[in-house]
C-alpha cells in the first residue's frame, strides 16, 4: 500500500501553519510534505514533528523572491551564487528535520530567453546540488510542472526531466512526478509512470481540473494507486491538493484505502 504524506501548505489551511502537523497525524498520516520551512525556525518544526511522530518527506528549496515571481533559481544564468546558498540552506533544514528529500526548483524562463543557455546552467546547478546533498544523505527532486499554473517554468515534461536526471549523472538526483501537472500537459499516465519509474523518487496526487481531492475529476485515482501497488513503488506519495472543503471530512478516500 502506498505511504501517504499530507501537504501541510495546500491542506489543513482551518488550522494555523504549525498545529497542521498534529491534525495531520490524527487523520492517520504518517509523513507531511510542505513547500517552504524557511519562515520558521528548524528546531521549532522539528518539535511538531517529533511531537506528532510524523515524517519530514520533502520539502522545496528556497525559491528566491516569491513576491517578485521567482519561483526557482536552479535554470537562471547569473544568480548561480544565490542557488549555491539556497542549497546550503535547505540542506540545514534537511538535517535538522530529518527529511531525506529536497526539491531544488528550476524558475521561471523569460518568453525571448535562450533555452540552451538556462539548460547549460540547470545542469551544473543540479550537478552541484546534489553532490552536496549526497554528502548529507539526501536525495534531490526535480519537478516538470504545467504551464497553465505556472507560465514561464523551465521544466515541463516528464522525458525531458528524465533526460536532465540521465545527463548529469548522479545517483541521488531523481524526478518528482506529480499526476495532476503531468495530466493537464500531457497525459498517458499509465504509460509515462511504467516508463519513468526507475527515475522517480516521489510522486504526488490531486484531481484534474480543480486540484481537490483525488478520487474527483479526471484521474481514476483508485486506477493509478493500484498500479502503483503493481510496480513495487517504495517512495511516498505526496497529497499536494487543496481540499474542497474541511480537510478531514474530504478524506473519505484515504479512509477507504487504508
Amino acid at each position: 500500500m502506498p505511504r501517504f504524506a499530507a501537504n501541510l501548505t495546500m491542506m489543513y489551511r482551518e488550522h494555523a501553519f504549525p498545529d497542521r502537523f498534529r491534525a495531520a497525524a490524527t487523520d492517520g498520516f504518517k509523513g507531511v510534505e510542505f513547500h517552504f520551512p524557511y519562515d520558521y525556525p528548524a528546531a521549532e518544526l522539528a518539535a511538531r514533528l517529533n511531537a506528532s511522530g510524523l515524517k519530514q518527506v520533502l520539502f522545496n528549496g528556497p525559491p528566491g523572491d516569491l513576491a517578485k515571481g521567482d519561483r526557482g533559481l536552479a535554470s537562471l544564468p547569473g544568480r548561480e551564487d544565490e542557488f549555491r546558498r539556497s542549497v546550503d540552506t535547505a540542506l540545514d533544514y534537511a538535517q535538522a528535520l530529518g527529511c531525506k528529500q529536497i526539491h531544488l526548483m528550476a524558475g521561471i524562463v523569460a518568453p525571448d530567453a535562450d533555452p540552451g543557455q538556462h539548460r547549460d546552467v540547470y545542469l551544473k546547478n543540479l550537478a552541484y546540488g546534489a553532490s552536496q546533498a549526497a554528502m548529507h544523505g539526501v536525495t534531490v527532486m526535480i519537478e516538470p510542472i504545467n504551464t497553465r499554473d505556472m507560465p514561464g517554468y523551465f521544466l515541463n515534461r516528464q522525458h525531458d526531466a528524465r533526460q536532465i536526471c540521465r545527463e548529469v549523472g548522479a545517483a541521488n538526483l531523481k524526478v518528482q512526478f506529480d499526476f495532476y501537472h503531468c495530466q493537464i500537459v500531457e497525459g498517458d499516465l499509465t504509460v509515462k509512470l511504467r516508463e519513468m519509474m526507475p527515475d522517480i523518487g516521489h510522486i504526488q496526487i490531486a484531481s484534474v481540473p480543480d486540484r481537490h481531492e483525488p478520487d474527483s475529476g479526471e484521474i481514476n485515482c483508485g486506477y493509478i494507486l493500484r498500479l502503483l501497488d503493481s510496480l513495487e513503488y517504495a517512495g511516498w506519495v505526496g497529497c499536494e491538493y487543496v481540499p474542497a472543503g474541511n480537510t478531514s471530512d474530504g478524506l473519505g478516500w484515504l479512509r477507504d484505502w487504508m
